[in-house]
């Protein structure tokens, strides 16, 4: 496993499970999120987008995490390993809650 891609709804621990992997089998982490914002809270334009996630996928390791479905076929192709996190609705809906919740509180 040396190119990871963790798919998954918000709130069903992508990210987290993307560090914890990173940690154990010494992998890259690339968030899709902040690949596309920048930060002046504007996003990437697809073809900007496009091009920095290229240079990701080309790489020899990585995990990414993330959903953007127009994407979602390239990465699937060029990763060895798929995680697809599929967590019932309500524990979702609490973990957004929660993590709205610390982010205002901070």
């Amino acid at each position: 496993m040396k190119r990871i891609l963790i798919i998954g709804s918000p709130g069903s621990g992508k990210s987290t499970l993307a560090v914890q992997l990173s940690k154990q089998l010494d992998l890259p982490v690339v968030h899709l999120d902040k690949l596309n914002w920048k930060g002046d809270k504007n996003t990437l334009n697809s073809i900007e987008f496009d091009k920095v996630l290229e240079k990701v996928l080309k790489q020899d390791k990585w995990i990414i995490d993330g959903n953007y479905g127009r994407t979602l076929r390239k990465r699937i192709e060029h990763a060895d390993t798929i995680i697809w996190l599929d967590l019932p609705r309500l524990i979702r809906i609490y973990r957004i809650c929660k993590r709205y919740i610390n982010l205002n509180n901070s």
